[in-house]
C-alpha cells in the first residue's frame, strides 16, 4: 500500500512541474502569457516538443 501512495505522490508532483516548466518555457520564448497559460495546459506534450524542436 505505501508503494501506491508514493507512486501517485510523485505523479501529481511530476505533472505540476511539466506544467509549471511549459510555462515558464513558453512566457520566455514568447513573450505571452496567453500562450503560457495554454502550454500550461498543455503541459509535458510542450516539454516534449520543445526538446524535440530546439529553438535555443
Amino acid at each position: 500500500m505505501r508503494q501506491m501512495v508514493y507512486r501517485e505522490s510523485v505523479v501529481k508532483t511530476g505533472i505540476g512541474f511539466g506544467s509549471a516548466l511549459a510555462m515558464v518555457i513558453s512566457f520566455s520564448v514568447n513573450q505571452s502569457i496567453l500562450w503560457a497559460m495554454v502550454h500550461g495546459v498543455l503541459g509535458w506534450v510542450y516539454v516534449v516538443y520543445r526538446a524535440l524542436v530546439g529553438g535555443y
